[in-house]
């Protein structure tokens, strides 16, 4: 009997690991942001609402990026190809 050893690099699991992560964090984000335009759309938001949904979501893309950078990530890198299904992230 045979046992077979995968040997996987320590290093290559965390940083796919952290990208996964991201990439729900970066879904989450993109979700959100749609979710502010359309209100915004509607008319449903005060100018101060508008104002801190507008700052918080630029927080939230910088801070992204910086944890991008942070492991050796780029922004693409969370976009998950699903095959005939397209990536999970629209193109922006």
């Amino acid at each position: 009997m045979s046992t077979s050893r995968l040997d996987v690099d320590e290093e290559s699991v965390g940083r796919d690991l952290v990208a996964l992560v991201l990439t729900v964090v970066e879904l989450l984000r993109q979700l959100m942001e749609r979710q502010a335009v359309r209100r915004v759309d509607e008319g449903d938001l005060t100018d101060d609402q508008v104002e801190r949904i507008g700052l918080t979501l630029m927080m939230l893309e910088r801070r992204m990026r910086e944890l991008c950078d942070a492991h050796g990530l780029r922004m693409e890198d969370l976009n998950l190809d699903l095959g005939p299904l397209g990536t999970l992230l629209p193109n922006s």
